[in-house]
């Protein structure tokens, strides 16, 4: 596999840096990048609709907990409400409550 000279100019820095070797460094760098990637995709499966936040959760592979953090440090807005249907949940709630 080829890597673009900026890419590997950024790894031999992080090698003097790290003080490491290159493998270590770039394997450390793929964990990383897939970690990310994978939080980045749950998120934006989770903001498009197309999965439950359980399973955005473990498609980033952290906790519910972990992943709650996550979506608020991001600013992620996922559950979408109307105003209409918001007033329809809280009188079916409130009517709930009194029965």
């Amino acid at each position: 596999m080829r890597i673009p000279v900026e890419i590997e100019k950024e790894i031999l820095e992080i090698i003097e840096q790290k003080k490491s070797d290159k493998a270590t460094v770039v394997r450390n760098l793929l964990e990383m990048g897939i970690a990310e990637w994978r939080k980045q995709t749950a998120l934006e499966f989770l903001r498009e609709g197309r999965v439950t936040f359980a399973k955005a959760a473990e498609i980033a592979k952290l906790s519910l907990w972990e992943f709650a953090d996550l979506v608020k440090q991001r600013n992620v807005e996922w559950v979408r409400f109307t105003p209409e249907e918001i007033e329809k949940e809280l009188k079916e709630a409130s009517a709930a409550k009194h029965k």
